[in-house]
């Protein structure tokens, strides 16, 4: 791949995560926020561009993190990921305890909130599996399978929760990064489908009859 090419992709990435970012932090809803309420929200906002990069990462679509590289990046991110769902709680709690009570609790009348409960579980058990997988005895395939589940789950109720909202984040950019987190996730399971699908015909076909 030439230095233009690589340019490009790490430019579109960092121009799809950073102008939403960018974006937000003109808007004038801030002006009535505290610092806690305004890191905790921000917090949710870098999660969401965190989402794009887990699949890219996954599926090799990034310059100089393919193969065993990417994973481990994927695996770090992964983390990164968690903590910034946990800031996001904690500032929100902090701030408003009636709703997120509420919203544990999957009382809230504001339907993005319970989209962006069954994320936040989705990605508190992704973690989970992650970190405790080998001492579960969980095979490869059987964890990539679990992995999988939850990040449907996952990519669906963030979108979800990040659209219902309005909020700091500017409409068109907002919906235009979870539109390519959809793509994103949608191209490198569906891909991951047909390669696990086609595996198990090839190993299938070459059992004596």
């Amino acid at each position: 791949m030439n230095a233009a090419k690589v340019t490009l992709i790490w430019a579109a990435l960092a121009a799809a995560i950073g102008v939403p970012i960018a974006l937000a932090a003109t808007s004038s809803l801030l002006e009535y926020r505290g610092a806690v309420y305004i890191v905790g929200g921000f917090a949710g906002i870098m999660a969401l561009g965190l989402l794009l990069v887990q699949p890219l990462l996954i599926g090799g679509y990034l310059p100089g993190l393919t193969g065993y590289r990417g994973r481990r990046v994927h695996h770090w991110i992964g983390g990164a990921l968690v903590a910034a769902i946990v800031v996001h709680v904690i500032g929100l709690w902090i701030t408003s305890p009636p709703d997120m009570i509420d919203a544990l609790t999957l009382t809230s009348p504001t339907p993005f909130s319970l989209w962006g409960v069954i994320a936040m579980w989705a990605i508190f058990a992704t973690g989970a599996f992650a970190a405790l997988r080998r001492r579960l005895g969980l095979r490869p395939r059987v964890w990539g399978s679990i992995h999988m589940v939850l990040a449907v789950i996952i990519v669906v109720g963030s979108v979800a929760h990040g659209l219902l909202i309005e909020g700091t984040m500017e409409t068109m950019s907002k919906a235009a990064l979870c539109a390519l987190v959809v793509i994103a996730a949608v191209k490198v399971i569906s891909g991951q489908v047909l390669r696990r699908r086609t595996a198990l015909r090839e190993r299938s076909d070459a059992r004596p009859q």
